[in-house]
């Protein structure tokens, strides 16, 4: 049986370099997604032979033109942007934290508050220059199978922005849960473990 490995892109700016990684692996490769890290593997993929399949957690799936920020903004419920605080960084960008006392209404409502706490204090920011970056060229969705997982209750990423992205990718698979937040991943563990294996069937 052929060894199937799983590569997981958090949120990053660098699908460069994610793709240097990808040349590394041998055999197929299953990429997956949260967030940030669905525009990363969507552009980190594109023309890579060895990648089996993508997995979309709660993740943008952009097409040449698309930002996060524009996509997250294309229908109505999404909060995010009023609960960011930005950093000032030494080039003169910004990297953007949800402020903690937001983090668990926001990000993780349906998990235990003490987790909530302990994601909030250990939040990788994402800078605004990367939320605000188009994507270019072909993305990967557009000629491998996807897989997308996302909750309903989503309020960094809007359900019905997601549910667009994924039909407009012709998704093998959309799994929206009900109640569930951006972190679907900490609260619905089983159910996103459960699309990872489907698309490395």
């Amino acid at each position: 049986m052929t060894q199937l490995r799983t590569w997981w892109c958090q949120s990053s700016n660098r699908p460069r370099a994610a793709g240097c990684l990808l040349d590394s692996i041998e055999g197929p490769v299953v990429l997956v997604g949260h967030s940030y890290g669905g525009m990363v593997i969507s552009k980190a993929a594109a023309g890579a032979g060895n990648v089996k399949s993508l997995v979309y957690v709660a993740g943008f799936a952009p097409q040449a033109g698309d930002s996060a920020a524009t996509l997250s903004s294309k229908y109505p419920g999404g909060t995010l942007a009023e609960t960011l605080r930005p950093v000032k960084l030494p080039d003169g960008n910004q990297d953007m934290y949800v402020a903690q006392e937001l983090y668990h209404q926001q990000f993780v409502a349906d998990v235990p508050e003490a987790t909530a706490r302990i994601m909030a204090a250990t939040q990788r920011p994402i800078t605004l220059a990367a939320l605000e970056e188009p994507a270019e060229g072909e993305q990967a969705w557009q000629s491998n199978p996807s897989f997308f997982v996302f909750g309903e209750a989503d309020k960094n990423i809007p359900a019905a922005s997601q549910h667009f992205m994924a039909e407009r990718a012709k998704a093998e698979a959309i799994v929206a849960i009900d109640g569930a937040s951006h972190a679907v991943f900490a609260s619905h563990p089983a159910e996103v473990a459960d699309v990872i294996l489907r698309a490395g069937a």
